[in-house]
């Protein structure tokens, strides 16, 4: 009986998110009445546990300092700075403000981390740009909603620092695995701008030379001046972490270090963007760790009531190859997505998930490099659940920054051929695993 109790969890689980309980408190509460039904006040005692692994998790304590280091770079004026030097050079092109962003999404995304918080910045800096060179609406909607969703994929995604320790992977692997295919989906996106463009010039018109721009010494200067300083914060958090000289805790606080001292330097750190960066800091990683709590109590008690093994006996009497079982797990993903934000996605999916494909063997691949390419994947789709109608959460960040002329309409014809480039670039990544195990491999010489 208790493994039947324990498949009930997801079915009371949904109603609950479907009325409108915070996802946090409704992972909690049903922890706490199935919990309850099953072990009785033994239960209290898995739920102090949990809430101990999640407070002394030292990985965990990356979460508050990539928030700071990117809320901090978003407050100061950076992002106008790469604004500036990233569109000197593309403006020329077919769609070149849309390319422009979408190469600003990357860097953005590698600086904070964190995905509504590219989409906004770059939102706010780049649609009014578009919308005066008269940039078709459905282009300039896709290309925010889908470069603002980089910030998954890309590292040093605050998502990944979460789902390192849910999947039992290291985060180093997981930085190292996402680079090709992220830098797959960023060049997917320029290289169907700069054809749709040429294609039809009025989608995306090149830009008038100025007649008193920069000359190009001053171009180089507000480059270096721009874009090198992030670049540096940015290699100095990736490459000490892909490297093995630094855990990403500790990546992560000379990131924060490094985005105080970048202020600094632009002399624009001042008392209220401080309080400011740090109040936000706070309010998220307070939201994080909440989700993640009651993720950890849900995934425990669905564990301790036999559900594992349940979710391993339905596979194991579906008979499914493990090609078929990753293509079902990864739907699933998908459609969790239409409700569930990423990181409780990742704390209900993940558990389950993982000792299910640990079970099959894949050609060429041990594995450890079965579980990194897998994850590596997962991200890729719930990448794709963030941008694809009709929750699409990508559409809802930009409704919160788009003028009354961009209309829901353009938005979600916007997306749609985003989306198909993120099925091409999965498919790429199923069919040729090295994609996502080269880097680690050469890396780290291995898995642990």
């Amino acid at each position: 009986m208790s493994v039947e109790l324990a498949l009930l969890m997801f079915p009371a689980l949904l109603v609950l998110i479907f009325m409108g309980f915070p996802v946090a408190f409704s992972l909690m509460g049903i922890a706490l009445i199935f919990g309850v039904m099953r072990f009785g006040d033994s239960a209290i005692g898995l739920f102090v546990a949990k809430v101990d692994d999640v407070a002394s998790n030292y990985v965990l304590g990356a979460v508050p300092l990539f928030i700071f280091m990117g809320s901090l770079l978003e407050r100061s004026g950076v992002a106008e700075r790469l604004f500036e030097a990233i569109h000197m050079w593309t403006r020329r092109l077919p769609g070149g403000l849309a390319i422009g962003t979408v190469l600003l999404c990357v860097v953005f995304a590698a600086a904070t981390g964190i995905v509504g918080a590219t989409e906004t910045v770059v939102g706010l800096l780049a649609i009014p740009v578009m919308l005066r060179y008269a940039y078709n609406k459905s282009l300039i909607s896709g290309t925010i909603c889908a470069g603002g969703s980089l910030g998954t994929i890309i590292p040093p995604s605050v998502v990944v620092v979460i789902l390192g320790p849910v999947a039992d992977v290291s985060i180093g692997d997981l930085f190292a695995g996402m680079i090709i295919p992220g830098l797959m989906l960023a060049s997917c996106y320029v290289l169907y701008i700069l054809i749709r463009c040429i294609l039809k010039p009025e989608d995306g018109p090149r830009l008038p030379k100025e007649v008193d721009g920069p000359t190009f010494l001053q171009k180089l200067w507000i480059t270096a001046t721009a874009l090198i300083p992030p670049l540096s914060l940015i290699g100095m958090v990736l490459g000490t972490i892909l490297g093995g000289l630094a855990t990403p805790t500790e990546a992560a606080a000379c990131g924060a270090i490094g985005s105080l001292i970048l202020a600094v330097a632009y002399r624009t750190l001042t008392f209220p963007i401080l309080r400011e960066a740090l109040f936000k800091t706070v309010v998220i990683t307070a939201m994080i760790l909440l989700i993640l709590m009651g993720g950890t109590m849900f995934a425990g008690v669905f564990t301790a009531t036999g559900g594992m093994v349940g979710a391993q006996q339905l596979m194991a009497a579906a008979a499914l190859s493990g090609w078929q079982t990753m293509g079902l797990l990864l739907l699933i993903a998908f459609v969790a997505g239409f409700v569930l934000d990423l990181i409780s996605l990742i704390l209900i999916v993940i558990p389950i998930a993982m000792p299910i494909i640990a079970t099959f063997a894949f050609p060429g691949m041990d594995a450890g490099e079965v579980k990194i390419w897998f994850l590596i994947c997962f991200l890729i789709m719930i990448q794709t659940s963030y941008l694809t109608p009709p929750m699409a959460p990508a559409i809802f960040y930009l409704r919160g920054i788009s003028p009354p002329e961009i209309t829901l309409m353009h938005m979600y014809k916007g997306v749609v051929p985003f989306i198909t480039l993120h099925m091409v670039v999965l498919a790429a990544v199923l069919s040729f695993p090295w994609l996502a195990l080269w880097l680690p491999t050469i890396l780290f010489r291995g898995f642990g």
